[in-house]
């Protein structure tokens, strides 16, 4: 089209120049070298129009998931279960407490070794009164040494015991080790610290990491109703030692301070039981809230 109409304007520009005169003919041949330009320039300007880039296509990011809501657990679902491994001792210790409840509680327990033990002492837990489950624990504490058997000069043990230690450094210290030894079946492994008595050091406490009973029943009520004060009493009654056992109901921990009197106003006796975990409210929905 641009050749055609340089063609065209050519040829009317060269006639007229043949037709015109000198002035004539360059006034004309200016004009149409004008005329021409022009044409070129409206011919060629929207050729060489710069198009403007077409904007780049956004890709849409998709908002990131909302985080998952996590399930609240209970320490019992967090925490690992410590897994014992009983000997033959422990099995007899643990056989023979086990039986004295269940016959205090009128139950027989399908469960053997340490199972037992606690479904027994659950039975008592929501049967008997908190008082009547001291007693019935203290009795099968005390049936458990051979009080029976060892007698001398028609004193029973327990009072040969009373009167050959009474309460000193030496009694306090051979108690706290005697529990290390013959009692990690009931309150798992134990170990023996140190404390002041009178301005000394003695080594008169006992400490357990976690506590097997309290461990099995994550319960408040039985710790303190079925373990705490009924040891407390038995060891008092039999052997004349004063025991002080502090429970820690945050991690399953407890001291046993051989020589200390309990406090009147135990903490241990105001402690609420566990809200979600406590095993004997879920499985025999009993109110062991102290």
């Amino acid at each position: 089209m641009e050749i055609a109409t340089s063609v065209v304007l050519h040829h009317h520009v060269h006639g007229s120049l043949r037709a015109s005169t000198p002035s004539a003919m360059k006034k004309n041949y200016y004009l149409g070298r004008k005329r021409l330009s022009t044409v070129r320039a409206v011919m060629i300007r929207p050729q060489e129009a710069v198009v403007a880039p077409t904007p780049p296509v956004r890709k849409r990011i998709a908002a990131p998931p909302p985080p998952l809501r996590e399930t609240p657990t209970t320490a019992t679902e967090t925490s690992t279960t410590t897994v014992y491994h009983d000997n033959w001792f422990d099995k007899l210790a643990i056989g023979y407490l086990s039986r004295n409840l269940q016959e205090a509680s009128g139950m027989k327990s399908r469960k053997e070794g340490f199972e037992g033990l606690i479904e027994a002492a659950m039975t008592i837990n929501a049967i008997f009164r908190v008082d009547k489950q001291w007693e019935i624990v203290a009795n099968a504490l005390e049936r458990a040494f051979p009080s029976y058997i060892l007698t001398m000069a028609s004193r029973t043990f327990d009072e040969q015991i009373k009167v050959m230690m009474p309460p000193s450094k030496f009694s306090r210290e051979y108690f706290a080790a005697f529990t290390t030894i013959f009692f990690p079946w009931l309150v798992g492994p134990c170990e023996v610290r140190e404390s002041e008595v009178d301005g000394r050091k003695e080594k008169n406490v006992v400490y357990v990491p976690k506590c097997r009973f309290l461990e099995s029943t994550n319960c408040v009520g039985m710790c303190t109703n079925l373990c705490k004060i009924p040891s407390q009493k038995f060891i008092q009654d039999s052997f004349g030692m004063p025991v002080y056992m502090s429970p820690n109901f945050e991690d399953m921990s407890c001291e046993m301070i051989f020589g200390q009197e309990p406090p009147e106003d135990d903490p241990a006796l105001k402690q609420p039981c566990f809200a979600t975990k406590c095993i004997a409210k879920q499985n025999h929905h009993v109110n062991c809230s102290i």
